[in-house]
């Protein structure tokens, strides 16, 4: 595979796309200056050109083309396009080069529909996202690139489509750049297999397009782990005007870390003081932040003053034993700050949280960048307590010398490396739940896949175990970092809901509102990211309704508690996947709400569920309503052609492998013996008969189209056999195995 060259005009849009590489490149390297590759298998460029004269942009993209001969290309570009991008993408075809430009970042809800750049569905110059600039936002992607390339369009059907291979060729040979369309992941992961087969073809997009060119590559064969110290000292500098930062100083602020607001007109004046920082500095962290107007025109002036400000600070505690570490939002501020460090080149550790990026400096000094209008309100808070509990993370070979210290990191096996913490909710109390968590929570396997803290009740939890015979050791604990993963240890986040006499098997109102009370707590702690997916045992949804929560069931009490309009429930087993249509609704009204959107939209979401876990091109089975799929209207009354069959060939027209309607016994036959990768069930018993018969003991249920990962058994609260030390517990320990593989997709590779 080809050495790859990524540039990019900031340093936390750099240090972003460099954090896509760690786990599929054996090295991977920052430099914030254009030169010469370093052998690294991935070398990452900040030309930190995006406020740069224009022709001066493009003389440093030139440079590093010239340098880097016979390396694929990436251009790295901002999700709100801006900064030189005309002029960069200009030089990127002088040679003649196909370039093909696909600027979605769907993580962060940024897509390009009819070659409009979109932010949660509202054009780009209708938001206030460009309110820091000098100048408008764009209306196209068109006109983002000017006047100096000839340009064509390529919308979602053809992006989806087999023909885009053949598409971007045609465009390449025109000698004109393709603008796609992306809404998806999905979308940027077909864009690149395609452009593979554009000889020559260079990219243009966002860090998510950088990630999709690491997926498309080899994962490397050896990992190491660096083992990161706990942060003594950390200065966190605020250089973004994005509205959310206020809210996120104001969390830092008030968990301890001292605030040093520096007004804007001392800035520019110069007469900013750093004996400020410095005293807040002697009792711990420190988030220094930016007050007063901010004249756009005044933004760099800004910046820069900012940046002497900091180095100020770090000179005047040169010499001490520990290192300021350091947390930069906005990459004109990081790059800004590092130029006056004089630091030249960074080795990327890991991705704290999406686009928060912990780096090595030659002196082993922490710094953590974060591109300004990245991050939810506890997103400076998740980095400053990562930073002070550190846990050892997977990371390539770095070409970067660490200066022997007390600060050195060292290189420890693959199995030290951190695991995904996972929120497991009791269920019911009084059914099997705690039976079937004690027993997969001690399983060797689960304990080295992920760290499981149970959300649920300590009392109930050890009267479990007394039942099942097992010594364990049950700790209650109020916060998930105060969890200990040790050997014969279960952490429960202990809500203490429960009377000590609830009885087993029995319905309560009391251990219903107990269930619902766990999994919202559960929820608020992913929402929040201090856990990184979500496994649930059995609730019972009569007890819940006793109770007052009238949800069908946790597929639509977590929709409802993450604020979520539409999901589906998918059964995975290891001979089958089946995705619903409808679930928790009579047959009438199920047959009734079914409709060509809907079985569009769920179709999309198991394809795309089916992508993230590493099949690039799933095949889809689609079931009918009717027996024999209606048999061309021998059975019912047209619901197959009214349907389903307008959404199968319109996914089929843009690409996607889907087949159907098929009749359902046909269609589960053939995905059991592996025909099929996922299957559609449309009701709710038509998709649970045959997983329940093929895969029981392992099933799992996992939650399509929430925010957060969501994995449970596919068995009831058993009532008849509670609290006899019988339940099985394969189920528990499956959905734990895949609540960790899909956490872990997330949280190492954000």
């Amino acid at each position: 595979m080809k050495p790859l060259v990524v540039i990019a005009d900031d340093l936390s849009g750099a240090a972003e796309s460099a954090a896509g590489f760690l786990a599929r490149s054996s090295s991977v390297s920052l430099r914030l200056r254009p030169g010469t590759p370093d052998g690294s298998d991935v070398t990452v460029f900040d030309l930190h050109s995006r406020r740069s004269d224009p022709a001066q942009a493009a003389r440093d993209v030139r440079t590093v083309l010239q340098s880097a001969a016979g390396f694929a290309v990436v251009k790295k570009i901002d999700s709100l396009l801006r900064g030189n991008i005309a002029a960069e993408v200009a030089e990127l075809t002088r040679d003649g080069s196909p370039v093909i430009v696909a600027a979605g970042l769907p993580t962060l809800g940024r897509t390009v529909r009819d070659g409009v750049p979109l932010v949660d569905g509202v054009p780009l110059h209708s938001t206030s996202l460009w309110r820091a600039e000098a100048t408008q936002p764009p209306h196209s992607i068109v006109e983002v690139l000017g006047d100096s390339v000839l340009t064509a369009d390529v919308p979602l059907v053809v992006v989806r489509s087999e023909a885009l291979p053949r598409i971007l060729q045609e465009i390449a040979d025109s000698e004109s750049v393709a603008v796609c369309d992306v809404e998806t992941d999905a979308d940027l992961d077909m864009i690149v297999t395609a452009a593979q087969k554009v000889p020559r073809s260079r990219l243009v997009g966002t860090a998510a397009l950088a990630a999709a060119v690491a997926r498309s590559r080899t994962a490397r064969s050896s990992d190491t782990a660096v083992q990161l110290r706990a942060s003594r000292s950390s200065l966190t500098v605020v250089g973004t005007a994005d509205t959310s930062a206020a809210e996120q100083v104001a969390l830092l602020r008030n968990s301890g870390v001292r605030h040093v607001l520096v007004n804007s007109a001392d800035l520019l004046s110069n007469s900013a003081d750093p004996s400020t920082i410095l005293e807040a500095l002697d009792g711990g962290n420190v988030v220094v932040s930016v007050g007063g107007p901010v004249v756009p025109t005044e933004a760099a002036r800004l910046v820069s003053a900012l940046a002497e400000l900091i180095t100020a600070v770090d000179v005047s505690l040169a010499g001490r034993e520990h290192p300021l570490d350091l947390v930069l939002t906005g990459g004109e501020t990081a790059r800004s700050v590092l130029d006056r460090l004089g630091i030249e080149h960074l080795s990327p550790v890991c991705e704290i949280e999406y686009g928060a990026v912990l780096s090595l400096d030659p002196t082993g000094r922490y710094i953590v960048t974060r591109p300004g209008s990245f991050g939810d309100v506890h997103s400076l808070l998740s980095i400053t307590e990562f930073l002070s509990r550190p846990a050892s993370v997977v990371t390539p070979h770095s070409p970067l010398s660490v200066n022997p210290s007390d600060n050195e990191v060292n290189v420890m096996p693959i199995e030290s490396a951190p695991l995904p913490l996972i929120a497991v909710t009791m269920g019911d109390g009084a059914g099997v739940g705690p039976e079937v968590i004690v027993p997969a929570l001690l399983d060797d396997e689960t304990r080295k896949r992920c760290r499981p803290v149970v959300v649920g009740d300590a009392k109930r939890l050890r009267l479990a175990a007394e039942v099942l015979g097992i010594d364990v050791d049950v700790v209650a604990i109020d916060e998930i970092k105060d969890a200990e993963f040790t050997s014969g240890r279960i952490n429960v986040i202990d809500l203490d809901l429960l009377p000590e006499d609830l009885a087993w098997g029995e319905l309560s109102a009391v251990a219903g509102d107990a269930a619902y009370q766990y999994i919202r707590v559960a929820s608020e702690l992913a929402v929040r990211g201090e856990v990184q997916s979500i496994c649930t045992a059995p609730l019972n949804k009569e007890a819940l309704h006793a109770a007052g929560h009238i949800f069908p069931g946790h597929t639509e009490l977590l929709a409802h508690l993450t604020g979520t309009e539409e999901v589906s429930m998918m059964l995975s087993t290891p001979k089958l996947k089946v995705i619903h249509v409808t679930t928790h609704i009579g047959l009438l009204d199920a047959v009734a709400r079914i409709e060509p959107g809907l079985v569009e939209r769920t179709i999309r979401r198991g394809h795309e569920a089916l992508v993230r876990t590493g099949n690039p091109e799933p095949k889809i089975g689609v079931c009918g309503i009717n027996p024999h799929a209606g048999e061309n209207g021998l059975f019912g009354y047209g619901e197959e052609e009214q349907k389903i069959i307008p959404a199968v060939e319109l996914l089929k027209a843009e690409g996607m492998d889907v087949h159907g309607p098929l009749p359902a016994d046909t269609a589960f036959f053939l995905a059991g013996r592996g025909d099929y990768d996922l299957i559609v069930a449309m009701y709710h018993d038509q998709g649970h008969g045959p997983v329940k018969v093929l895969g029981i003991e392992a099933g799992v249920n996992i939650t399509v189209g929430l925010p957060v990962i969501r994995t449970s058994v596919d068995h009831g609260t058993a009532f008849d056999i509670a609290g006899k030390g019988i339940a099985e517990a394969g189920s528990m320990v499956e959905a734990l195995r895949q609540a960790a593989e899909l956490a872990t997709s997330t949280f190492v590779s954000k």
